[in-house]
């Protein structure tokens, strides 16, 4: 087989393939196999005809052209192999001849990854928002945790922000009732918007028994997008009352003795989420400073495919209708030629980031290891429910272990970018990247660093009073658990009798 490549673009290129008959071959043995156990021929066994009784039963251009569609796929791969190239997405295969016995010729024309010029990633440098604990967000997380350890008592007044209320409500639209709206004695916190629009004001100011009507548009169902008239009827007004802040409320909503100590531990538990905030920043920053920083062709015909497949899914709930869609557009505020236009620049931008991460792949020489894809599992089992052995059985059967593959492998060239800037803060301090991307070393570096965080301890000369430390504070800890438990209990048993 001899193959030659055209390149047609930087992200396309049409390869010529001429296949001699007598390469073919093989091709023609397995066709003819297939046939004989197919076809039935008086005097001979399933699968025991011979070829040239075959070929006059079935005709010389029908076996050709099984044998030729047999043959395309395994020769368009050993030409691409051959060529050194990497494909993206399928070919355009065309037969440009086929003269029996004498030769096969096709073309192939596929777009591929472009070659891209990258530059010194150790002189990437950029600057992130730095991490800063305000009293108001330390405050914010106490009262949730007051919040949690509230109990709620019935009022006599109008409902206000914050309040609990048991409510009915039905809807109609058109003057007809909309029997999947309509839900009694359902419990709703006030002002928490999680319901309906216009539902929390509709209520502030109700009394128990009062109901109003207000309208709203309905988001979900078959009247989605429909203006509807909302009864609702409010059936009781509770209000939360909240325990002190003070040693006591600490020990009984966690380990600690004081409040003080209860506080501390909710500063570094903001700060713990700002880090996870800031980690992420950090791979945007790293991306958008690549993206901004390299020249990157795109496949047209690839980022034409991501594009199409985000509008299918947009308008897939709206059974395809393209009237249905822009109006849902407009109530949003937008329009189909602002839609589009973000569609087009979010798949640029997909397409760009995938190719610019597998380059640097490559030039890193990132490894993919058996844990990398296991923690990729794991992960994605919990999102969506599943086990890890029933979520890899459905990756299988729909092919997609190659893309989680992939996308692991980005994962881990990020982190790499990341290990080799210069990452800091606006205030001009340098971040520790190492928390959330691995230590600078990379995956090698990780793993020996679990295993000496595994590793057993040398024994030393203060063993006698470690284990003596240990000891007590056991008994400590074990003193205040069952004063935790007594001080809840207490709780549940004031609440049983109210």
């Amino acid at each position: 087989m001899k193959s030659t490549v055209e390149k047609l673009s930087p992200t396309r290129v049409r390869i010529n393939v001429e296949v001699p008959f007598a390469e073919l071959e093989p091709d023609f043995d397995r066709a003819f196999k297939q046939l004989a156990q197919q076809v039935r021929l008086p005097g001979f066994r399933p699968g025991k005809a011979p070829r040239k009784l075959l070929e006059a039963r079935i005709g010389r251009g029908a076996v050709l052209e099984q044998v030729v569609n047999d043959a395309l796929p395994s020769r368009y791969s050993e030409a691409v192999t051959t060529a050194d190239v990497q494909p993206l997405g399928q070919p355009d295969i065309e037969v440009t001849k086929l003269e029996d016995n004498e030769e096969l010729v096709f073309t192939a024309e596929v777009d591929i990854r472009p070659e891209i010029d990258l530059p010194d990633l150790s002189a990437l440098t950029f600057s992130v928002d730095p991490i800063e604990v305000s009293d108001e967000e330390v405050d914010t997380e106490l009262q949730n945790l007051r919040a949690r350890f509230g109990t709620l008592t019935g009022v006599e007044r109008a409902a206000v922000e914050g309040d609990f209320v048991s409510i009915d409500l039905s809807a109609t639209v058109d003057g007809e009732d909309v029997p999947e709206a309509k839900t009694e004695g359902l419990s709703h916190e006030v002002g928490s918007g999680q319901l309906i629009e216009g539902l929390d004001e509709a209520i502030t100011g109700l009394k128990t028994g009062e109901s109003t009507t207000f309208t709203t548009t309905l988001v979900a169902g078959p009247h989605a997008g429909r203006e509807a008239e909302v009864t609702v009827k409010v059936n009781s007004v509770k209000e939360r009352e909240l325990p002190e802040a003070d040693d006591e409320f600490a020990q009984l909503a966690s380990e600690f003795d004081t409040i003080d100590e209860l506080k501390e531990s909710l500063i570094e538990q903001v700060r713990r989420t700002k880090r996870i905030q800031q980690a992420e920043q950090i791979r945007d920053k790293a991306l958008e400073t690549l993206l901004a920083d390299i020249e990157v062709p795109l496949p047209e015909a690839i980022v034409q495919a991501q594009v199409d497949d985000a509008l299918h899914n947009a308008i897939h709930g709206l059974e395809h209708d393209e009237a249905k869609f822009e109006e849902s557009l407009t109530e949003q505020g937008s329009s189909r030629e602002e839609f589009d236009a973000d569609n087009r620049s979010n798949a640029e931008k997909a397409v760009k980031t995938q190719l610019l991460m597998d380059a640097i792949a490559d030039k890193l020489d990132i490894q993919v290891g058996q844990a990398d894809l296991t923690e990729r599992l794991v992960l994605m089992s919990r999102q969506y429910g599943l086990e890890p052995q029933q979520l890899l059985g459905f990756l299988q059967q729909n092919n997609q272990l190659p893309a989680m593959f992939a996308d692991v492998r980005r994962g881990l060239t990020i982190a790499a970018v990341v290990h080799g800037a210069t990452v800091t803060d606006t205030d001009g301090a340098v971040v520790d990247t190492a928390e959330f991307f691995g230590p600078a070393g990379g995956a090698e570096a990780a793993e020996a660093e679990d295993e000496t965080a595994d590793a057993p301890e040398a024994e030393t000369a203060d063993e006698g009073d470690d284990a003596e430390k240990a000891e007590k504070a056991e008994k400590k800890a074990a003193k205040k658990a069952a004063k935790k438990a007594d001080k809840k209990q207490d709780k549940k048993d004031q609440d049983t009798a109210e």
